[in-house]
């Protein structure tokens, strides 16, 4: 008689759960290479055979059944038999029939974990079976494990699963079962990772039901640090009788090596586990980086770790040790003080060691909190320098306007400003168009300019190039020359040259003062006329003036008396030979005219710059040159003759009418050459317009503008006139464009050169009419028409220019100025 065997009773999962500890140790032995074997795959016959068992009528030939189809791989079913549901379906009625044996619809419950997608239908009852409290509690562990089994099918019973889990009142096994199937569900289980792991945070649980938990963290997904800190935790247990290899020892390497595991190698994690956790060794150094960062992992731990009173002790003594390791700066105070709190709100003697710390640091707040107070502070002065140039209201309420100047920049603002060069610069920008306007810049070309000039040295009466003695503003300078030697080009070619803020200033527009030229060029803004002065005496901008003997005595005065207060400043002038008293602290450089090699060099060079149209170009040119010089300097003509064509020719101004007359294949006439160049320009006029060019009334216009010292020709009452005279065969006046302050386009013309000025103004001294009587003696002291008694001593007849001589010989005598009659004399004495 074949007697029906006991169904043994399960091993507890306790003991599963060491077993399976050591069989993973054993398997990871370098020695070992032994892997599980895979369930085999069932035959035909096979299934057919435990299927034609599972209709027997007694219940222990079904357990048998059962128990014989859970040991094949039943994944691939339908590939063996044609309806694997048939199965599935043939379990599920054995599991739900009450009748018969517990142990055997535990082993239904099995086989339907085993079928997988075939036993989807039949979760409900698994669940139900696992609920049924009258079922042995080893019977409901196989059915939770297999609906662990079931993968997808299950997933939706993860809550049921999870309240077995948690449910104090059921028996350990149960709940370690229902752990291990929550781990099999794998991703199904993600949402509940943070109520698994609070298993593991109560010491009360059975330790086999929170290692099932924690092998069960291990298949669901990777911790967060707050996680892993549960998991930590477990290295502070005692008396951890977990079966070892070796010993009956804690089992604390077994919960480290899980806390690396379920952290996913993250760094934070490897950080905590070398001080917390029973670590090999502290860190003996720290550098202040790494310090920050591991107080700030701690600082994040911290509430975590609230219910994990071990772990925190050991957290706790941590931070005292990294508080002693490093150097800590002002800026650490927040966080040491965030540990500071948390130890001392815990109760821990700890915090005595972070109070010593911050201590120490708060001597050195103040300084710190000050230092960021003046960054912030300068950062905002920085930006509103960047910003100064595009936007005039920076420009007039921050940096010219005294008050907030000196009460928002604390004082050193204005400082930097006065001293520091780049800043310098950056309060002039905006207004560099400005300070150069009367330079004319738009008209030069500094390819035309001649610098082989010559200048003596004072000091050495050295006669060097001005350009090497001269090569940029540089101390305070005056440049002493004859009418059209080029003062006023040098200064346009320094202007050109430098890479310094320059203020170029006619002599005319500093009868006020050389101050208040220079404020009206910043269009208003400058109000604080002590902050430009401080700026002008440091250095901050190069300043010239041009012509000082075209102004009046009183004007001279105030330019000398400025340069002597400002002699730190870089200041160059340019005069005529005039009798006055200069500036004490300025050297007087002497501008020489062209020497007799230059000439022909000279002529040879405003090549580049004669009219696209001339008639006389390239080769052709050179040779007109080279006679016409050899005409006119030929030492066959009286000596006073040849003279007096030297020194025409040696200035420069002249010379370049010579060279604009040869273009035009004309024959230059030295003594007449202002003259002549009207003439040439007066008849094209004639032909171009129809009507006679008027001299009368336009140097009658031009009168009334020097004496209103205006610049600008009054181009709308004599536009064909302007026209005719910018022609390039004459060049003589030049056109300057801009916008106003609306955008729309404006022109004005000058004269190319005093000279060219002078030449119109003398026609109001010549003739018989008692104006012209009146002025000659009228203006014989202003030094704005020193020129054009030069021009009457070659215009006026002879009688009259010999009773002029005698006028200015007086007037010298009398006022002790004897410029003007000198050359006079002298010019007088050629004819």
């Amino acid at each position: 008689m074949l007697t029906t065997p006991r169904h043994a009773q399960k091993l507890s999962l306790f003991f599963l759960f060491c077993f399976t500890l050591l069989l993973t140790l054993c398997l990871s032995l370098p020695w070992v290479s032994a892997k599980e074997q895979p369930k085999p795959k069932p035959e035909a016959w096979q299934i057919n055979g435990i299927v034609a068992a599972l209709d027997d009528g007694h219940d222990p030939v079904k357990g048998y059944a059962l128990r014989k189809l859970v040991e094949y791989d039943l994944q691939n079913l339908k590939s063996v038999v044609q309806k694997p549901e048939d199965i599935a379906k043939k379990a599920a009625q054995i599991l739900k029939d009450e009748k018969v044996d517990n142990s055997v619809r535990g082993s239904a419950a099995e086989a339907l974990g085993n079928l997988g997608q075939a036993a989807a239908n039949y979760v409900p009852d698994i669940l139900k079976f696992l609920k049924d409290e009258k079922v042995d509690n080893s019977v409901r562990g196989s059915a939770a494990e297999a609906l662990g089994n079931l993968g997808q099918a299950a997933a939706n019973y993860v809550p049921d699963i999870l309240k077995f889990l948690k449910d104090e009142k059921v028996d350990n096994s149960v709940r370690g079962s229902a752990a291990v199937a929550l781990g099999n569900l794998g991703q199904a289980a993600a949402n509940y990772v943070p109520d698994i792991a609070q298993i593991l945070k109560d010491e009360k649980v059975d330790n086999s039901v929170r290692g099932s938990a924690a092998v069960a963290l291990g298949k669901i997904r990777q911790l967060k640090l707050e996680e892993v800190v549960v998991v930590l935790s477990y290295v502070y247990e005692p008396n951890q009788k977990f079966f070892d290899l070796t010993s009956d020892n804690n089992n604390f390497e077994f919960w480290s090596f899980w806390s690396y595991f379920l952290g996913g190698g993250d760094e934070k994690v490897k950080t905590l586990l070398r001080w917390l956790g029973r670590p090999q060794a502290i860190p003996e150094k720290l550098e202040h980086s790494q310090a920050v960062k591991t107080l700030e992992l701690f600082r994040d731990i911290w509430q975590p770790s609230k219910d994990l009173t071990r772990l925190q002790q050991d957290l706790a003594s941590q931070i005292a040790v990294v508080s002693r390791k490093v150097a800590w700066q002002p800026q650490d105070i927040t966080i040491l003080e965030t540990h500071y709190n948390n130890l001392k709100n815990a109760g821990y003697n700890e915090a005595d060691s972070l109070q010593s710390v911050i201590v120490n640091l708060k001597g050195w707040q103040w300084f710190f909190n000050a230092r960021i107070t003046i960054i912030s502070h300068a950062a905002f002065w920085l930006a509103l320098i960047f910003a100064y140039p595009k936007f005039p209201q920076v420009q007039a309420i921050f940096f010219w306007n005294p008050w907030v100047r000196r009460i928002l920049g604390v004082g050193y603002v204005g400082f930097l400003l006065t001293w520091v060069p780049f800043f310098r610069r950056k309060l002039f920008e905006p207004f560099k168009p400005s300070l150069l306007a009367d330079a004319g810049l738009d008209n030069f070309h500094d390819q035309s300019y001649f610098p082989q000039s010559q200048v003596k040295v004072p000091g050495t009466g050295d006669i060097q190039p001005v350009t090497a003695a001269l090569p940029g503003i540089n101390g305070q300078v005056i440049l002493q020359g004859d009418s059209g030697l080029g003062k006023s080009m040098f200064l346009r070619h320094l202007l050109t040259n430098s890479q310094r803020i320059v203020v170029y200033l006619p002599a005319q527009k500093c009868h006020k003062g050389v101050i208040e030229a220079i404020q009206d060029k910043l269009h208003g803004q400058a109000q604080d006329a002590d902050f430009l002065k401080n700026l002008i005496y440091s250095g901050a901008i190069d300043i010239c003036i041009d012509g000082l003997n075209e102004v009046t005595a009183e004007t001279r005065a105030k330019i000398c008396q400025f340069v002597e207060s400002y002699f730190r400043g870089n200041i160059i002038m340019t005069t005529q030979p005039l009798e006055w008293t200069p500036p004490s602290t300025a050297k007087t450089y002497y501008l020489q005219p062209l020497e007799q090699t230059q000439i022909q060099e000279f002529l040879l060079s405003r090549q580049p710059r004669l009219p696209k149209d001339a008639t006389v170009q390239g080769q052709d040119y050179e040779i007109a040159c080279i006679n016409y010089l050899q005409e006119v300097l030929t030492t066959q003509q009286p000596q006073e003759e040849l003279n007096a064509a030297r020194r025409i020719l040696s200035n420069p101004m002249d010379l370049t009418v010579v060279a604009l007359m040869l273009s035009q294949g004309k024959h230059p006439n030295l003594f007449r050459l202002q003259e002549q160049q009207y003439n040439l320009m007066a008849a094209e006029y004639l032909k171009e317009w129809n009507q006679e060019f008027p001299l009368k009334k336009f140097a009658a216009a031009v009168y009334e503008m020097r004496m209103q010292d205006k610049q600008a020709l009054p181009a709308d009452e004599f536009f064909q006139v302007v026209k005719s005279l910018e022609d390039e065969k004459y060049k003589m006046v030049v056109s300057r464009q801009w916008q106003d302050e609306k955008g729309e386009p404006k022109q004005e013309w000058y004269f190319r050169h005093d000279k060219i000025m002078d030449f119109f103004l003398v026609q109001n001294f010549l003739g018989n009419s008692d104006e012209a009587e009146v002025l000659l003696v009228d203006r014989m002291g202003d030094p704005r028409f020193r020129g054009v008694y030069f021009l009457l001593a070659t215009l006026l007849p002879l009688d009259a220019a010999k009773e002029l001589r005698e006028k200015l010989i007086q007037y010298a005598a009398d006022t002790k100025d004897n410029t003007v009659s000198n050359t006079f004399v002298q010019l007088l004495r050629t004819r």
